[in-house]
């Protein structure tokens, strides 16, 4: 019994077979392609690194470092105090 395009059901069995086999191979390329973690493993210190020091940057710490580091001294007499501000005369 031939179907209406002319193929036998063995020849479209064929056919389905491989279709599945080219898809499976197709998907087995992507997942190779998609596997981030094997691209991404050499990388990893050089990407923490470079966080590291982007969140040390955002977060403020070269200016505290340089505060803590060039500060002056902080001697002298309190005149007047209010809240977290005060006026020092330093001589």
């Amino acid at each position: 019994m031939a179907a209406t395009n002319g193929r036998t059901p063995e020849q479209v069995r064929r056919d389905i077979e491989a279709e599945r086999e080219r898809l499976a191979d197709a998907v087995d390329d992507l997942r190779g392609e998609m596997d981030v973690n094997a691209k991404l493993r050499p990388k990893l210190p050089l990407a923490a690194a470079a966080a590291l020091g982007a969140g040390f940057v955002v977060s403020g710490g070269i200016g505290a470092t340089m505060r803590l580091l060039m500060r002056r001294g902080r001697e002298g007499r309190t005149k007047a105090r209010f809240g977290p501000f005060s006026l020092v005369d330093r001589d």
